[in-house]
């Protein structure tokens, strides 16, 4: 049980990382001028989102894990720009419905 604890610790520790490391990207954001329909947004809500919210999380633990081999690269911000940033983006930042994220980054 105790071991269970400890993973489960972890695991959220990473993802709650991934997060800290996401939130500047989030004060970038502009407004979006497409206006997609209720299918758009409703497809979106239910699947693509929560999809999304995995490839985070996939992306923030394989950031974590190859992180020691970024850092001997010197492609730190790189790796977590493509692994966590742009996945966190797409799962946060875009308005519900559009296919894009209109932000200056």
């Amino acid at each position: 049980m105790r071991r269970l604890k400890q993973s489960l610790r972890t695991k959220l520790m990473v993802v709650v990382m991934g997060f800290m490391m996401a939130l500047p990207s989030v004060s970038f954001a502009q407004n979006v001028t497409q206006r997609p329909s209720g299918l758009e947004m409703t497809t979106d809500a239910i699947l693509v989102r929560p999809l999304m919210f995995v490839g985070t999380v996939l992306g923030a633990g394989v950031f974590v894990v190859s992180l020691p081999f970024s850092a001997l690269g010197g492609n730190v911000g790189e790796a977590a720009d493509t692994l966590v940033t742009t996945p966190f983006k797409a799962t946060f930042v875009r308005c519900l419905g559009c296919s894009k994220s209109n932000d200056t980054n």
